[in-house]
């Protein structure tokens, strides 16, 4: 198993939009494509607290994350909910994206 950790940074004033985005939207869509999140946080202390948005998905493997973002990003109803979610100005100003392979004596495998 591999482990993906998205950090999403919104534009200023924007983390609302992003969290209703993936709240009423991109997590109905995920499965179709098997992103499999395992959970969604927003920080409270630290730098980017009001900013970002962070969530960690998993996979058999990096070539099943490769097909599985491939296919989201080819998604129709996905194409249409960005651009309709976007309609007033981009909200997310950037995403940061660590692949994380469990150590030895991680207690997640």
């Amino acid at each position: 198993m591999i482990y993906e950790m998205r950090v999403y940074t919104s534009m200023p004033g924007r983390r609302e939009a992003v969290l209703s985005r993936f709240r009423e939207h991109t997590m109905r869509i995920f499965p179709r494509h098997g992103i499999e999140v395992v959970g969604f946080w927003t920080p409270e202390i630290g730098s980017g607290t009001q900013c970002e948005l962070v969530y960690l998905c998993v996979y058999d493997d990096i070539a099943a994350r490769q097909r599985a973002w491939e296919s989201f990003r080819r998604d129709p109803e996905w194409i249409a909910v960005r651009q309709e979610t976007e309609k007033e100005g981009q909200i997310v100003a950037e995403v940061d994206v660590k692949i994380l392979k469990p150590t030895d004596f991680s207690p997640i495998k």
